[in-house]
């Protein structure tokens, strides 16, 4: 292994130490199991999670600031707190929902962020290994004693899963044993975690065990192989919860630090001492205090350790800052350094744990203010997995004379500090001078995001956040449609519909989403009824929700949708599909109160009309008064492009009344007056003959994510 991280792990000799335990919250006893996958992060069963927060086995949706407590086992067990950091649904084999009576499923991993303390990171990470059939393992309870020991062997491996056979005498797996490591003598690494077992049959009317038969399937569990978890993360975009491997020894950025490192620490006594401080920032062994590593060795440290790079150039920085400029200068041709250094790291998550939840629910909302020209953050995302992309982004803003530019992470951090309170403001603050100062970075730049940040914030707090009821709506058979519902206050959204499956017809609809409606309580200083967000597909954009009327004959009131409430549609995948223009689209949002008019009032093909408007961000709404034939293409194509604001008239075929009407109302005040029209509709159809259509695309506010990528699954 090298100089660096020489020594042993607590497992030496004793691999039941690998195993984490997974707590209940609250208290509880033990959820299951898992292992250390990384320097920071635990690999367990997502249904492990599950059982901890005390939700549904199967439950898809990802849990999001919630707090997982695991026992850690070094020299001594640790306790420890932990949030998601990825999230890999449990799925049945045709990507639907598990269910209780399944015996096999896919997916079912999460990895898990753990709080460790500065100065080191978790032990006992152990190797890694491919399952393989014959192989003969060793697997523990979740407590982690080592007399729960159970011996199994690899009876059948497939693509997805091995089928484990239990040896007739000592323990069988059972409850708690899930999300363990499955420990491999022969190739001393870990070669899969265990997942299920299979219960003794039961008499289907009392439910219990039936009398011992010879023919009953005997301890027979079931695992995932280490190559399929491999999969999975990488499938779901995530080889950064991966260790990164090592570099190649034609690496340029491994060249240039042993050559920085040899001109920087000449004397080996110098280097010995060097390496021994930057083991121990890091949490790893050392070797001997007489030989020091060779300036290769340290080089390769800092290309493998993802906050090396970072914690060596803070050492440099008092002393020698051309130094630290240039071992990060050379450290930013590879992919694997960090930003932060462990401490930086460390300093930042305590933060974020203290935050206030409202503030941690809007940190996605800061990001996007902060770096209008980012691709989308995906909604849905865990706080842990947006830190990580947002570490890893360079640095934006303008650069002059050579100066460093300030990172992403530090701007959006200064966007989270405008939306706390004092004395949090003033630690983040604290926070990103310190890192700052460690990258070299020029106050004067700071201050300018800091200042930044700060209009944004007023600007914030001017105006408050509408509630909003979000209703994906995707088509069943004839006539009938299924709904997904969330509210959100302006925390984000939140799943309020218990039922995916159900197929709706378009009163029952109505009634259903006036259900949610009526259990809001709106702020007492705020008279605008919330906000209808409809989800619809690109072939649904004209599907006339705002029509649907709750019919009931003991109703008094025909309960209308869109004439009640400012409803509009949104087509999140138009946006997905063309995600160039997702930075187009947050500009022209900017320019709400401010941005043009497009009003397209005859057939005018989508090329022109890409044409048009491709470039031209002053353009925030577009008023479509086509015949309905060629309206689709032109709508389509707006959304495409980023208009975040499309009127049309649904059933107009001639000169729309509604385009007319609409030219005299202010593009931010459209939701509600689309809905005057409609009541005014209802009321003198002669004189309000329109049928509108608002497309509505807030760049300030998110949507489920997995409207976008997985509606098969429970959200």
């Amino acid at each position: 292994m090298g100089w660096f991280g020489v020594t042993g792990g607590p497992h030496d000799g004793d691999p039941s130490r690998l195993v984490v335990t997974v707590r209940r919250a609250g208290g509880g006893g033990t959820a299951g199991a898992g292992f250390v996958l990384g320097p920071d992060t635990v690999l367990t069963c997502a249904h492990v999670v599950n059982e901890a927060l005390g939700r549904p086995l199967f439950d898809a949706r990802p849990p999001q600031l919630e707090e997982i407590p695991v026992e850690v086992r070094g020299t001594s067990t640790e306790r420890y707190s932990a949030r998601l950091l990825h999230w890999v649904a449990p799925r049945s084999r045709d990507g639907g929902e598990v269910r209780g009576t399944d015996q096999e499923w896919l997916g079912d991993l999460a990895v898990l962020r753990v709080d460790e303390p500065v100065g080191g990171g978790l032990p006992a990470i152990p190797d890694r290994a491919d399952m393989s059939a014959d192989q003969e393992l060793s697997a523990w309870h979740g407590g982690g004693r080592p007399a729960t020991l159970a011996r199994l062997t690899v009876a059948s491996l497939h693509d997805s899963l091995g089928y484990l056979d239990g040896t007739a005498t000592g323990m069988a797996v059972g409850p708690g044993y899930s999300g363990g490591p499955l420990w491999c003598r022969r190739e001393r690494a870990v070669v899969g975690l265990v997942v299920a077992h299979f219960m003794p049959p039961r008499d289907a009317a009392t439910g219990l065990s039936l009398p011992h038969s010879p023919q009953h399937l005997i301890r027979r569990s079931w695992a995932i192989p280490w190559q399929r978890v491999r999969r999975e993360l990488d499938a779901a975009g995530l080889p950064e919860a991966l260790p990164p491997p090592s570099p190649d020894s034609e690496d340029p950025a491994l060249f240039l630090l042993a050559e920085a490192v040899g001109d920087i620490l000449y004397s080996p006594n110098e280097r010995t001492e060097s390496a021994k401080r930057l083991a121990q920032i890091c949490g790893v062994g050392c070797g001997s205090d007489v030989t020091p590593p060779s300036p290769e060795e340290f080089a390769l440290f800092l290309l493998t350790h993802p906050r090396a790079l970072a914690a060596f150039s803070g050492m440099l920085r008092r002393d020698s800052p051309a130094a630290a400029d240039r071992v990060l200068t050379a450290g930013s041709l590879s992919g694997t350094p960090r930003m932060l250094s462990p401490q930086e790291y460390a300093g930042l998550r305590k933060l974020l744990r203290v935050a206030d939840r409202a503030v941690l629910a809007r940190v996605p909302e800061a990001a996007r203010a902060a770096l209008p020209h980012v691709p989308a953050f995906p909604g849905g995302e865990s706080l842990d997995v947006l830190l990580d992309r947002l570490e890893a982004l360079p640095g934006d803003g303008h650069s002059a004379n050579g100066l460093r530019r300030v990172p992403a992470l530090l701007r959006v951090m200064e966007y989270v500090g405008a939306l706390s309170p004092g004395p949090r403001r003033a630690e983040l603050r604290l926070w990103a001078d310190g890192v700052a100062q460690r990258l070299g970075i020029a106050r004067a730049a700071l201050g300018e995001r800091r200042a930044d940040a700060q209009a944004w914030g007023r600007s914030v707090r001017d105006r408050s956040a509408r509630i909003r009821v979000l209703v994906q709506v995707t088509r069943a058979e004839r006539g009938r449609h299924r709904l997904r519902i969330w509210c959100d206050e302006g925390a984000g959204p939140r799943q309020v519909s218990t039922d995916s499956l159900a197929a709706y017809s378009a009163s029952d609809g109505a009634r259903e989403v006036l259900r949610v409606l009526d259990s809001l309580t709106p702020p007492a200083d705020d008279e605008r009824p919330p906000l209808v967000e409809v989800l619809v597909d690109r072939a649904s954009l004209d599907l006339p929700v705002d029509e649907w009327a709750a019919h009931d004959p003991g109703e008094i009131v025909p309960g209308v949708l869109g004439v009640e409430f400012p409803l509009v549609v949104h087509c999140p995948e138009l946006l997905r599909r063309h995600g160039r223009f997702v930075s187009h689209w947050r500009s022209r949002w900017r320019r709400l109160d401010s941005g043009e008019t497009l009003v397209v009032s005859e057939a005018m093909d989508p090329d022109a009309l890409y044409a048009r408007l491709v470039n031209q961000l002053d353009t925030v709404r577009v008023c479509v008064d086509v015949p309905p034939g060629p309206r689709d293409g032109i709508v389509q194509t707006c959304l495409a492009l980023g208009i975040p604001v499309v009127v049309w008239d649904r059933g107009q075929d001639g000169a729309s009344h509604l385009v007319q009407h609409m030219a005299d109302v202010a593009t931010p005040e459209l939701p509600d007056g689309v809905r005057d029209y409609r009541a005014n509709s209802r009321a003198s159809p002669p004189e309000y003959p329109g049928r509108p259509v608002l497309a509505w695309a807030d760049a300030d506010r998110t949507v489920p994510r997995l409207h976008l990528t997985e509606p098969q699954e429970s959200a």
